[in-house]
Protein backbone atom coordinates (compact mmCIF):
# COMPACT_ATOMS: atom_id res chain seq x y z
CA UNK A 1 0.00 0.00 0.00
CA UNK A 2 1.59 3.60 -0.79
CA UNK A 3 1.80 6.30 1.56
CA UNK A 4 0.95 9.62 0.05
CA UNK A 5 3.81 11.60 1.45
CA UNK A 6 2.27 14.98 3.23
CA UNK A 7 2.90 18.23 1.88
CA UNK A 8 5.11 20.64 3.27
CA UNK A 9 4.77 24.35 4.43
CA UNK A 10 5.80 25.97 1.20
CA UNK A 11 3.66 23.82 -0.87
CA UNK A 12 0.44 24.49 1.15
CA UNK A 13 0.86 28.09 0.73
CA UNK A 14 1.35 27.18 -2.78
CA UNK A 15 -1.44 25.74 -3.09
CA UNK A 16 -3.99 28.37 -1.15
CA UNK A 17 -2.14 31.05 -3.58
CA UNK A 18 -3.75 29.08 -6.73
CA UNK A 19 -6.69 28.98 -5.27
CA UNK A 20 -6.81 32.55 -4.13
CA UNK A 21 -5.38 33.38 -8.20
CA UNK A 22 -8.39 31.57 -9.77
CA UNK A 23 -11.10 33.29 -7.19
CA UNK A 24 -9.25 36.88 -8.28
CA UNK A 25 -9.94 36.26 -12.24
CA UNK A 26 -13.08 35.04 -11.51
CA UNK A 27 -13.79 37.97 -9.69
CA UNK A 28 -12.38 40.21 -11.90
CA UNK A 29 -13.95 38.88 -14.78
CA UNK A 30 -17.46 39.60 -13.09
CA UNK A 31 -16.04 42.98 -12.38
CA UNK A 32 -15.22 43.69 -16.13
CA UNK A 33 -19.21 44.16 -16.64
CA UNK A 34 -21.32 44.49 -13.16
CA UNK A 35 -24.76 44.39 -13.21
CA UNK A 36 -26.89 46.93 -11.29
CA UNK A 37 -26.26 46.89 -7.88
CA UNK A 38 -23.47 44.32 -7.54
CA UNK A 39 -20.96 46.72 -7.03
CA UNK A 40 -21.07 46.81 -3.21
CA UNK A 41 -20.99 43.26 -3.28
CA UNK A 42 -18.50 42.74 -5.43
CA UNK A 43 -16.35 45.52 -3.64
CA UNK A 44 -17.08 43.28 -0.35
CA UNK A 45 -15.56 40.10 -2.14
CA UNK A 46 -12.80 41.91 -2.76
CA UNK A 47 -11.86 43.24 0.69
CA UNK A 48 -12.43 39.62 1.86
CA UNK A 49 -10.21 38.36 -0.38
CA UNK A 50 -7.51 40.67 -0.28
CA UNK A 51 -7.48 40.14 3.74
CA UNK A 52 -6.99 36.12 2.58
CA UNK A 53 -4.27 37.31 0.50
CA UNK A 54 -2.71 39.02 3.41
CA UNK A 55 -2.59 36.21 5.81
CA UNK A 56 -1.24 33.53 2.91
CA UNK A 57 1.81 36.78 2.37
CA UNK A 58 2.26 36.68 5.91
CA UNK A 59 2.28 33.01 6.31
CA UNK A 60 5.04 32.83 3.73
CA UNK A 61 7.22 35.71 5.43
CA UNK A 62 6.91 32.95 8.31
CA UNK A 63 8.48 30.32 6.50
CA UNK A 64 11.63 28.66 6.89
CA UNK A 65 13.57 26.25 4.99
CA UNK A 66 14.33 24.12 7.94
CA UNK A 67 10.40 23.60 8.66
CA UNK A 68 10.43 21.85 5.66
CA UNK A 69 9.65 17.73 6.11
CA UNK A 70 11.78 17.25 3.35
CA UNK A 71 14.62 19.05 1.18
CA UNK A 72 13.39 21.54 -1.28
CA UNK A 73 15.37 22.08 -4.18
CA UNK A 74 15.54 26.14 -5.40
CA UNK A 75 13.54 26.72 -1.93
CA UNK A 76 14.45 30.58 -1.76
CA UNK A 77 13.82 31.25 -5.48
CA UNK A 78 10.29 29.48 -5.11
CA UNK A 79 9.23 31.23 -1.96
CA UNK A 80 10.45 34.70 -3.97
CA UNK A 81 8.00 33.83 -6.61
CA UNK A 82 5.29 32.48 -4.61
CA UNK A 83 5.79 36.17 -3.25
CA UNK A 84 5.70 38.05 -6.06
CA UNK A 85 2.32 36.03 -7.29
CA UNK A 86 0.88 37.25 -3.88
CA UNK A 87 2.04 41.31 -4.24
CA UNK A 88 0.22 41.02 -7.69
CA UNK A 89 -3.03 39.39 -6.39
CA UNK A 90 -2.96 42.19 -4.25
CA UNK A 91 -2.49 45.02 -6.03
CA UNK A 92 -5.02 43.79 -8.38
CA UNK A 93 -7.53 43.82 -5.80
CA UNK A 94 -6.47 46.68 -4.56
CA UNK A 95 -7.13 48.56 -7.37
CA UNK A 96 -10.40 46.64 -8.24
CA UNK A 97 -11.49 48.28 -5.15
CA UNK A 98 -11.17 51.51 -6.41
CA UNK A 99 -12.39 51.37 -9.48
CA UNK A 100 -16.08 49.63 -8.17
CA UNK A 101 -16.65 52.48 -5.41
CA UNK A 102 -15.22 55.48 -7.59
CA UNK A 103 -18.78 55.67 -9.30
CA UNK A 104 -19.96 56.11 -5.71
CA UNK A 105 -17.44 57.86 -3.42
CA UNK A 106 -20.17 60.17 -1.86
CA UNK A 107 -22.63 56.90 -0.52
CA UNK A 108 -19.75 54.92 0.70
CA UNK A 109 -17.36 57.61 1.98
CA UNK A 110 -18.94 60.57 2.76
CA UNK A 111 -20.81 58.83 5.43
CA UNK A 112 -20.30 59.91 8.88
CA UNK A 113 -19.33 56.93 11.32
CA UNK A 114 -19.98 58.83 14.32
CA UNK A 115 -23.89 58.54 13.80
CA UNK A 116 -26.14 60.81 16.07
CA UNK A 117 -27.95 58.23 18.95
CA UNK A 118 -30.97 59.27 20.79
CA UNK A 119 -31.52 58.58 24.50
CA UNK A 120 -33.15 54.93 24.04
CA UNK A 121 -30.68 54.08 21.76
CA UNK A 122 -28.08 54.95 24.42
CA UNK A 123 -29.91 52.84 26.82
CA UNK A 124 -30.50 49.98 24.87
CA UNK A 125 -26.49 49.99 23.90
CA UNK A 126 -25.66 50.16 27.48
CA UNK A 127 -27.00 46.81 28.18
CA UNK A 128 -25.61 44.83 25.75
CA UNK A 129 -22.90 41.83 27.03
CA UNK A 130 -19.31 42.34 26.51
CA UNK A 131 -19.32 39.75 23.83
CA UNK A 132 -20.76 42.27 21.17
CA UNK A 133 -18.60 45.18 21.99
CA UNK A 134 -15.54 42.52 21.66
CA UNK A 135 -17.10 41.73 18.34
CA UNK A 136 -17.43 45.88 17.16
CA UNK A 137 -14.30 46.32 18.50
CA UNK A 138 -12.51 43.63 16.31
CA UNK A 139 -14.46 45.03 13.02
CA UNK A 140 -13.30 48.75 13.73
CA UNK A 141 -9.43 46.91 14.02
CA UNK A 142 -9.98 45.46 10.70
CA UNK A 143 -11.66 48.55 9.16
CA UNK A 144 -8.18 50.82 10.39
CA UNK A 145 -6.38 47.50 9.25
CA UNK A 146 -7.97 48.46 5.61
CA UNK A 147 -7.08 52.01 5.82
CA UNK A 148 -3.59 51.94 6.84
CA UNK A 149 -3.47 49.84 3.53
CA UNK A 150 -4.61 52.39 1.47
CA UNK A 151 -2.78 55.22 3.08
CA UNK A 152 0.38 53.38 2.20
CA UNK A 153 -0.06 53.42 -1.13
CA UNK A 154 -1.05 57.28 -0.89
CA UNK A 155 1.48 59.12 -3.18
CA UNK A 156 1.95 62.32 0.08
CA UNK A 157 2.87 59.45 2.20
CA UNK A 158 6.62 59.54 2.14
CA UNK A 159 8.36 57.77 5.06
CA UNK A 160 7.16 53.76 5.62
CA UNK A 161 8.66 51.46 8.47
CA UNK A 162 9.58 48.22 7.60
CA UNK A 163 7.75 45.07 9.66
CA UNK A 164 10.30 42.27 8.36
CA UNK A 165 13.88 41.92 7.31
CA UNK A 166 14.63 41.84 3.52
CA UNK A 167 17.85 40.46 1.47
CA UNK A 168 19.19 42.06 -1.97
CA UNK A 169 17.78 39.22 -4.67
CA UNK A 170 19.12 41.31 -7.45
CA UNK A 171 21.65 44.48 -7.80
CA UNK A 172 18.78 46.86 -7.58
CA UNK A 173 17.15 45.91 -4.45
CA UNK A 174 17.85 47.31 -0.97
CA UNK A 175 18.95 45.00 1.90
CA UNK A 176 16.86 46.58 5.38
CA UNK A 177 15.67 45.17 8.44
CA UNK A 178 12.89 45.37 10.41
CA UNK A 179 12.13 48.41 12.25
CA UNK A 180 13.97 50.36 9.98
CA UNK A 181 12.63 53.86 8.67
CA UNK A 182 12.74 53.99 4.79
CA UNK A 183 11.99 57.03 2.56
CA UNK A 184 9.86 56.17 -0.37
CA UNK A 185 10.83 58.34 -3.37
CA UNK A 186 8.67 56.41 -6.00
CA UNK A 187 5.53 54.18 -5.81
CA UNK A 188 5.22 51.91 -8.86
CA UNK A 189 2.51 49.73 -9.80
CA UNK A 190 4.07 46.30 -9.48
CA UNK A 191 4.74 46.41 -5.75
CA UNK A 192 8.62 47.07 -6.08
CA UNK A 193 9.13 50.72 -4.54
CA UNK A 194 12.24 52.62 -4.87
CA UNK A 195 13.33 53.99 -1.40
CA UNK A 196 16.40 55.35 0.01
CA UNK A 197 17.77 54.27 3.81
CA UNK A 198 19.52 56.44 6.54
CA UNK A 199 22.97 55.93 4.73
CA UNK A 200 21.85 57.49 1.36
CA UNK A 201 21.39 54.17 -0.19
CA UNK A 202 18.76 53.71 -2.53
CA UNK A 203 17.06 50.72 -4.31
CA UNK A 204 13.97 48.64 -4.90
CA UNK A 205 12.09 47.47 -1.96
CA UNK A 206 8.93 45.33 -1.92
CA UNK A 207 5.93 47.02 -0.39
CA UNK A 208 4.48 43.67 1.05
CA UNK A 209 7.51 45.04 3.76
CA UNK A 210 6.07 48.36 4.49
CA UNK A 211 3.65 49.87 6.79
CA UNK A 212 2.99 53.76 7.57
CA UNK A 213 5.44 55.34 9.90
CA UNK A 214 4.29 57.45 12.57
CA UNK A 215 6.65 59.89 14.28
CA UNK A 216 4.86 60.17 17.18
CA UNK A 217 1.80 57.77 18.31
CA UNK A 218 -0.06 60.28 20.49
CA UNK A 219 -0.25 62.88 17.69
CA UNK A 220 -1.63 60.05 15.73
CA UNK A 221 -4.15 59.35 17.91
CA UNK A 222 -5.41 63.10 18.33
CA UNK A 223 -5.07 63.46 14.55
CA UNK A 224 -7.74 59.99 14.66
CA UNK A 225 -9.98 61.63 17.28
CA UNK A 226 -9.95 65.05 15.20
CA UNK A 227 -13.90 65.84 14.65
CA UNK A 228 -15.16 69.30 12.58
CA UNK A 229 -18.08 70.70 12.43
CA UNK A 230 -19.18 71.29 8.69
CA UNK A 231 -23.19 71.62 8.78
CA UNK A 232 -25.91 72.23 10.93
CA UNK A 233 -29.43 71.15 10.61
CA UNK A 234 -32.83 73.14 10.98
CA UNK A 235 -33.24 71.91 14.56
CA UNK A 236 -29.39 72.73 15.51
CA UNK A 237 -28.40 68.99 15.86
CA UNK A 238 -24.88 69.31 14.32
CA UNK A 239 -23.93 67.21 11.06
CA UNK A 240 -20.35 65.76 11.91
CA UNK A 241 -17.56 64.66 9.39
CA UNK A 242 -14.09 62.58 9.67
CA UNK A 243 -11.17 64.75 8.76
CA UNK A 244 -8.53 62.58 10.04
CA UNK A 245 -5.65 61.37 7.44
CA UNK A 246 -7.00 58.30 7.22
CA UNK A 247 -10.23 59.59 5.79
CA UNK A 248 -8.62 62.13 3.69
CA UNK A 249 -5.98 59.57 2.48
CA UNK A 250 -8.42 57.11 1.50
CA UNK A 251 -10.91 59.58 -0.24
CA UNK A 252 -8.31 61.30 -2.30
CA UNK A 253 -6.88 57.96 -3.58
CA UNK A 254 -10.52 57.06 -4.73
CA UNK A 255 -11.49 61.23 -6.17
CA UNK A 256 -8.25 61.91 -7.67
CA UNK A 257 -8.06 57.77 -8.83
CA UNK A 258 -5.55 57.95 -12.01
CA UNK A 259 -7.36 57.13 -15.52
CA UNK A 260 -3.86 55.09 -16.12
CA UNK A 261 -4.76 53.45 -12.65
CA UNK A 262 -7.94 52.36 -14.37
CA UNK A 263 -7.11 51.23 -17.66
CA UNK A 264 -4.45 48.81 -16.17
CA UNK A 265 -6.75 47.41 -13.51
CA UNK A 266 -9.40 46.74 -16.27
CA UNK A 267 -6.72 45.32 -18.86
CA UNK A 268 -6.73 48.15 -21.11
CA UNK A 269 -2.98 48.82 -21.37
CA UNK A 270 -0.11 47.04 -19.25
CA UNK A 271 1.15 48.29 -16.18
CA UNK A 272 3.97 50.24 -17.24
CA UNK A 273 2.23 52.56 -19.23
CA UNK A 274 1.95 55.90 -17.94
CA UNK A 275 0.36 60.01 -19.00
CA UNK A 276 2.61 61.13 -21.51
CA UNK A 277 5.46 63.10 -19.54
CA UNK A 278 6.69 64.91 -22.54
CA UNK A 279 3.12 66.11 -23.81
CA UNK A 280 2.36 67.54 -20.56
CA UNK A 281 5.40 69.72 -20.72
CA UNK A 282 4.00 70.56 -24.05
CA UNK A 283 0.76 71.50 -23.01
CA UNK A 284 2.37 73.63 -19.63
CA UNK A 285 3.61 76.46 -22.21
CA UNK A 286 5.80 77.68 -24.35
CA UNK A 287 8.70 76.91 -22.91
CA UNK A 288 9.45 73.68 -24.73
CA UNK A 289 8.34 74.17 -28.24
CA UNK A 290 10.07 75.00 -31.57
CA UNK A 291 8.63 78.60 -31.76
CA UNK A 292 10.57 79.25 -28.27
CA UNK A 293 14.00 78.04 -29.37
CA UNK A 294 13.23 79.50 -32.92
CA UNK A 295 13.88 83.15 -31.53
CA UNK A 296 16.73 84.71 -31.56
CA UNK A 297 18.82 84.61 -27.97
CA UNK A 298 20.74 87.93 -26.69
CA UNK A 299 23.86 87.90 -25.14
CA UNK A 300 23.82 88.94 -21.48
CA UNK A 301 24.14 92.27 -21.98
CA UNK A 302 20.94 92.60 -23.85
CA UNK A 303 23.00 94.72 -26.38
CA UNK A 304 23.22 92.01 -29.12
CA UNK A 305 22.29 88.69 -30.31
CA UNK A 306 24.37 85.41 -29.34
CA UNK A 307 23.72 83.43 -31.76
CA UNK A 308 22.60 85.99 -34.59
CA UNK A 309 26.01 87.72 -35.99
CA UNK A 310 26.27 89.25 -39.24
CA UNK A 311 29.15 88.81 -41.98
CA UNK A 312 29.56 91.57 -43.80
CA UNK A 313 31.95 90.23 -46.11
CA UNK A 314 29.62 87.27 -47.36
CA UNK A 315 26.61 89.17 -46.89
CA UNK A 316 25.09 86.73 -44.71
CA UNK A 317 25.09 85.67 -41.17
CA UNK A 318 27.70 83.56 -39.55
CA UNK A 319 27.51 80.03 -39.27
CA UNK A 320 27.82 78.37 -35.37
CA UNK A 321 29.61 75.23 -35.15
CA UNK A 322 27.91 73.48 -31.81
CA UNK A 323 28.93 70.67 -29.57
CA UNK A 324 26.12 67.96 -30.94
CA UNK A 325 25.44 69.10 -34.59
CA UNK A 326 23.83 65.38 -35.78
CA UNK A 327 21.04 63.48 -37.34
CA UNK A 328 19.07 60.98 -35.81
CA UNK A 329 16.90 58.50 -38.22
CA UNK A 330 13.77 56.97 -36.45
CA UNK A 331 13.41 53.56 -37.85
CA UNK A 332 11.46 51.12 -36.15
CA UNK A 333 9.77 50.40 -33.26
CA UNK A 334 9.33 46.49 -32.32
CA UNK A 335 7.05 44.51 -29.95
CA UNK A 336 5.10 47.46 -28.82
CA UNK A 337 2.28 46.39 -26.50
CA UNK A 338 -1.15 46.26 -28.26
CA UNK A 339 -3.92 47.88 -25.90
CA UNK A 340 -6.99 46.13 -25.06
CA UNK A 341 -10.58 46.53 -27.03
CA UNK A 342 -12.02 49.01 -24.43
CA UNK A 343 -10.19 51.64 -26.37
CA UNK A 344 -9.47 52.75 -29.77
CA UNK A 345 -6.10 53.96 -30.78
CA UNK A 346 -6.06 56.75 -32.81
CA UNK A 347 -2.60 57.92 -34.13
CA UNK A 348 1.08 56.42 -32.34
CA UNK A 349 3.93 58.85 -32.40
CA UNK A 350 7.44 59.70 -31.11
CA UNK A 351 8.35 62.34 -29.17
CA UNK A 352 12.29 63.41 -28.38
CA UNK A 353 13.85 66.25 -27.36
CA UNK A 354 17.41 66.42 -25.28
CA UNK A 355 17.75 65.29 -21.91
CA UNK A 356 20.36 65.22 -19.04
CA UNK A 357 18.78 62.60 -16.31
CA UNK A 358 17.10 65.58 -14.61
CA UNK A 359 15.77 68.32 -17.37
CA UNK A 360 14.84 69.24 -20.60
CA UNK A 361 17.55 70.67 -22.68
CA UNK A 362 16.04 71.37 -25.70
CA UNK A 363 12.41 71.66 -27.90
CA UNK A 364 10.37 68.60 -27.69
CA UNK A 365 9.90 67.30 -31.69
CA UNK A 366 7.12 64.88 -32.54
CA UNK A 367 7.25 62.05 -35.45
CA UNK A 368 3.83 59.95 -36.36
CA UNK A 369 4.65 56.80 -36.88
CA UNK A 370 2.93 54.42 -39.15
CA UNK A 371 1.87 50.35 -39.00
CA UNK A 372 0.46 47.53 -40.59
CA UNK A 373 -3.01 45.83 -39.53
CA UNK A 374 -1.64 42.56 -40.01
CA UNK A 375 1.71 43.59 -37.61
CA UNK A 376 0.34 46.21 -35.28
CA UNK A 377 3.31 45.42 -32.69
CA UNK A 378 5.51 47.25 -35.69
CA UNK A 379 5.73 50.84 -35.83
CA UNK A 380 7.59 52.41 -38.93
CA UNK A 381 8.59 55.52 -39.91
CA UNK A 382 9.12 57.62 -43.75
CA UNK A 383 12.65 58.80 -43.85
CA UNK A 384 13.64 62.02 -46.11
CA UNK A 385 9.87 63.09 -46.30
CA UNK A 386 9.46 65.03 -50.29
CA UNK A 387 6.99 65.93 -52.26
CA UNK A 388 3.00 66.35 -50.56
CA UNK A 389 3.91 63.85 -47.68
CA UNK A 390 3.26 65.14 -44.23
CA UNK A 391 6.21 66.48 -42.27
CA UNK A 392 5.25 64.53 -39.57
CA UNK A 393 6.04 61.34 -41.30
CA UNK A 394 9.78 62.45 -41.58
CA UNK A 395 12.22 60.35 -39.48
CA UNK A 396 15.15 62.32 -40.38
CA UNK A 397 15.50 64.68 -37.30
CA UNK A 398 18.41 66.83 -37.03
CA UNK A 399 19.72 67.81 -33.29
CA UNK A 400 21.65 71.05 -32.10
CA UNK A 401 23.00 71.47 -29.00
CA UNK A 402 25.72 73.88 -27.21
CA UNK A 403 24.95 71.59 -23.96
CA UNK A 404 28.43 70.97 -21.96
CA UNK A 405 26.58 68.19 -19.66
CA UNK A 406 28.18 65.15 -19.66
CA UNK A 407 24.71 63.36 -19.57
CA UNK A 408 23.40 64.92 -22.10
CA UNK A 409 21.40 62.07 -24.89
CA UNK A 410 18.38 62.19 -26.95
CA UNK A 411 15.09 61.04 -24.67
CA UNK A 412 12.67 59.24 -27.24
CA UNK A 413 8.88 58.54 -25.32
CA UNK A 414 6.81 56.27 -27.73
CA UNK A 415 3.17 57.29 -26.91
CA UNK A 416 -0.26 57.17 -27.99
CA UNK A 417 -3.92 59.27 -28.47
CA UNK A 418 -6.59 57.05 -27.74
CA UNK A 419 -10.62 57.21 -27.42
CA UNK A 420 -12.01 55.30 -24.32
CA UNK A 421 -15.10 53.56 -25.95
CA UNK A 422 -17.09 53.75 -22.95
CA UNK A 423 -16.58 57.28 -21.74
CA UNK A 424 -15.31 59.19 -25.04
CA UNK A 425 -12.67 60.31 -22.79
CA UNK A 426 -9.90 61.17 -25.00
CA UNK A 427 -6.23 61.31 -23.71
CA UNK A 428 -2.37 60.38 -24.98
CA UNK A 429 -0.48 57.91 -22.87
CA UNK A 430 3.27 56.76 -22.92
CA UNK A 431 4.15 53.19 -24.05
CA UNK A 432 7.76 53.38 -23.27
CA UNK A 433 10.72 55.81 -23.25
CA UNK A 434 14.52 55.50 -24.13
CA UNK A 435 17.66 57.00 -23.41
CA UNK A 436 20.61 57.43 -25.98
CA UNK A 437 23.54 59.61 -24.75
CA UNK A 438 25.71 61.28 -26.90
CA UNK A 439 28.68 61.29 -25.25
CA UNK A 440 31.44 58.08 -23.37
CA UNK A 441 32.47 58.71 -19.99
CA UNK A 442 35.56 59.75 -21.36
CA UNK A 443 33.95 62.48 -23.08
CA UNK A 444 33.96 61.74 -26.71
CA UNK A 445 31.06 61.65 -29.15
CA UNK A 446 29.33 58.13 -29.58
CA UNK A 447 30.00 56.65 -33.14
CA UNK A 448 27.52 56.68 -35.85
CA UNK A 449 25.56 53.50 -36.54
CA UNK A 450 22.42 51.75 -35.66
CA UNK A 451 21.00 51.31 -32.37
CA UNK A 452 18.67 48.94 -31.02
CA UNK A 453 17.28 50.64 -27.72
CA UNK A 454 15.30 48.37 -25.18
CA UNK A 455 12.25 50.25 -23.79
CA UNK A 456 11.56 51.23 -20.09
CA UNK A 457 8.02 51.58 -18.26
CA UNK A 458 6.74 54.65 -16.06
CA UNK A 459 8.42 57.84 -16.98
CA UNK A 460 12.03 58.91 -17.53
CA UNK A 461 12.61 59.77 -13.93
CA UNK A 462 11.66 56.13 -12.57
CA UNK A 463 14.16 53.75 -12.81
CA UNK A 464 13.17 49.38 -13.09
CA UNK A 465 9.99 49.63 -14.65
CA UNK A 466 9.23 47.54 -17.30
CA UNK A 467 6.62 48.45 -20.49
CA UNK A 468 4.96 45.06 -19.64
CA UNK A 469 5.57 43.38 -16.33
CA UNK A 470 4.01 39.73 -17.87
CA UNK A 471 7.41 39.87 -19.95
CA UNK A 472 9.69 40.28 -17.10
CA UNK A 473 13.30 41.07 -17.42
CA UNK A 474 14.06 39.78 -13.81
CA UNK A 475 14.80 36.16 -14.03
CA UNK A 476 17.57 33.59 -12.52
CA UNK A 477 18.58 31.93 -15.81
CA UNK A 478 20.56 32.99 -18.58
CA UNK A 479 17.81 30.85 -20.93
CA UNK A 480 15.06 32.75 -19.67
CA UNK A 481 16.71 36.25 -19.80
CA UNK A 482 17.87 35.08 -23.68
CA UNK A 483 14.43 34.13 -24.18
CA UNK A 484 12.21 37.54 -22.55
CA UNK A 485 15.16 39.34 -24.63
CA UNK A 486 13.72 38.97 -27.55
CA UNK A 487 10.18 39.56 -26.87
CA UNK A 488 10.80 43.00 -25.33
CA UNK A 489 9.97 46.26 -26.98
CA UNK A 490 12.84 48.27 -29.01
CA UNK A 491 12.93 51.29 -30.81
CA UNK A 492 15.31 50.97 -33.48
CA UNK A 493 17.81 54.21 -34.27
CA UNK A 494 20.40 55.55 -36.31
CA UNK A 495 23.04 58.46 -35.90
CA UNK A 496 24.01 59.32 -38.72
CA UNK A 497 27.54 61.86 -39.71
CA UNK A 498 27.30 64.97 -41.33
CA UNK A 499 29.03 65.70 -44.53
CA UNK A 500 30.82 69.04 -45.06
CA UNK A 501 27.86 70.46 -47.05
CA UNK A 502 25.32 68.87 -43.92
CA UNK A 503 27.44 70.97 -41.09
CA UNK A 504 27.34 73.96 -43.16
CA UNK A 505 23.90 74.10 -43.57
CA UNK A 506 23.00 73.11 -39.75
CA UNK A 507 25.17 75.92 -38.46
CA UNK A 508 22.99 78.49 -39.83
CA UNK A 509 20.22 77.45 -37.31
CA UNK A 510 20.14 77.98 -33.73
CA UNK A 511 22.49 76.60 -31.24
CA UNK A 512 19.49 74.57 -29.86
CA UNK A 513 17.34 73.30 -31.77
CA UNK A 514 15.58 69.56 -33.01
CA UNK A 515 13.46 69.38 -35.69
CA UNK A 516 12.56 67.65 -39.45
CA UNK A 517 15.28 67.62 -42.46
CA UNK A 518 12.30 68.01 -44.44
CA UNK A 519 11.95 71.59 -43.94
CA UNK A 520 15.57 72.88 -42.93
CA UNK A 521 15.82 75.18 -46.26
CA UNK A 522 12.79 77.13 -44.56
CA UNK A 523 14.36 77.22 -41.27
CA UNK A 524 17.61 79.15 -42.90
CA UNK A 525 15.64 80.73 -45.17
CA UNK A 526 13.83 82.70 -42.30
CA UNK A 527 17.30 82.91 -40.20
CA UNK A 528 18.68 84.63 -43.71
CA UNK A 529 15.40 87.01 -43.10
CA UNK A 530 16.47 87.80 -39.80
CA UNK A 531 19.02 88.41 -40.07
CA UNK A 532 18.30 90.99 -42.85
CA UNK A 533 16.26 93.09 -40.49
CA UNK A 534 17.57 92.64 -36.96
CA UNK A 535 21.64 93.65 -38.37
CA UNK A 536 22.10 94.38 -42.01
CA UNK A 537 19.04 96.89 -42.50
CA UNK A 538 18.96 97.96 -38.82
CA UNK A 539 19.95 101.64 -38.31
CA UNK A 540 21.82 101.32 -35.36
CA UNK A 541 22.26 98.54 -32.76
CA UNK A 542 20.65 100.37 -30.33
CA UNK A 543 17.46 101.57 -32.01
CA UNK A 544 14.42 100.53 -29.78
CA UNK A 545 11.98 101.20 -32.81
CA UNK A 546 9.24 98.83 -33.83
CA UNK A 547 10.12 96.29 -36.81
CA UNK A 548 6.89 96.19 -39.20
CA UNK A 549 7.43 92.69 -41.07
CA UNK A 550 4.58 90.09 -40.69
CA UNK A 551 6.85 86.75 -41.75
CA UNK A 552 9.41 87.43 -39.15
CA UNK A 553 6.08 88.21 -36.34
CA UNK A 554 4.31 84.76 -37.53
CA UNK A 555 7.04 82.19 -38.14
CA UNK A 556 7.93 80.80 -35.02
CA UNK A 557 3.99 80.19 -34.33
CA UNK A 558 3.90 78.31 -37.94
CA UNK A 559 6.34 75.47 -36.25
CA UNK A 560 3.84 74.27 -34.11
CA UNK A 561 1.55 73.61 -36.60
CA UNK A 562 2.92 70.99 -39.11
CA UNK A 563 -0.02 71.86 -41.65
CA UNK A 564 0.53 75.36 -42.03
CA UNK A 565 4.32 73.59 -42.20
CA UNK A 566 3.33 71.70 -45.13
CA UNK A 567 1.98 74.05 -47.02
CA UNK A 568 4.56 76.65 -46.79
CA UNK A 569 7.35 73.77 -47.44
CA UNK A 570 5.05 73.11 -50.41
CA UNK A 571 4.88 76.40 -51.87
CA UNK A 572 9.08 76.94 -51.47
CA UNK A 573 9.84 73.76 -53.28
CA UNK A 574 7.54 75.37 -56.04
CA UNK A 575 8.80 78.99 -56.09
CA UNK A 576 12.40 77.13 -55.99
CA UNK A 577 11.26 75.17 -59.20
CA UNK A 578 9.92 78.19 -60.40
CA UNK A 579 13.40 80.08 -60.13
CA UNK A 580 15.36 77.46 -61.56
CA UNK A 581 13.04 77.22 -64.54
CA UNK A 582 13.22 81.18 -65.09
CA UNK A 583 17.27 80.36 -64.94
CA UNK A 584 16.59 77.78 -67.52
CA UNK A 585 14.60 79.64 -70.14
CA UNK A 586 16.78 83.12 -69.41
CA UNK A 587 19.57 80.95 -70.70
CA UNK A 588 18.09 79.85 -73.55
CA UNK A 589 17.03 82.88 -74.67
CA UNK A 590 20.72 84.38 -74.70
CA UNK A 591 21.76 81.11 -77.03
Amino acid sequence: MSVRRARGPLQRVQRSSRELQAQVEALRAESAAPAPGQRKALSQRCIQLKKLVDENTDALHNLKKADEPAPVGNYNRRKEEEEKLLLKLSQQLQKLVLVLDQDDVTTNYAVDEEHQKDPQTEDENEEEDESEDEESSEEEDSEEADDDDKLLDDPNVKECIAVGNFSAQQEEDLTFTKGEVLLIHDKKVDGWWVAENSKGERGLVPRTYLAVHYEDADSQEQSEEHIEVVDETADGTEIKKRTDSHWSAVRRAITENDTVEVLTTIGAVPAGFRQSTLFQLLEEGNQFRSSHFLQPELTPSQLAFKDLVWNSEKNTIYPRPTRISLIVTLCSCKMIPLPGVSIQVLSRHVRLCLFDGNQVLSNIHTVRATWQPKNPQMWTFSPRVTGILPSLLDGDCFVRSNSLSSDVGILFELGITYIRNATGERGELSCGWAFLKLFTSNGMPVPSKMYELLLNGGTPYERGVEVDPSISRRGSSVFHQFITLKKQPVLVVKLRSLSAQSKDILNLLPETLIGSMCYIHILIFYRQILGDALLKDSISMQSADLIFNPILATFPQLMDEPDLMDALRVCYLRGVQLHLMCQDFQIVCKI
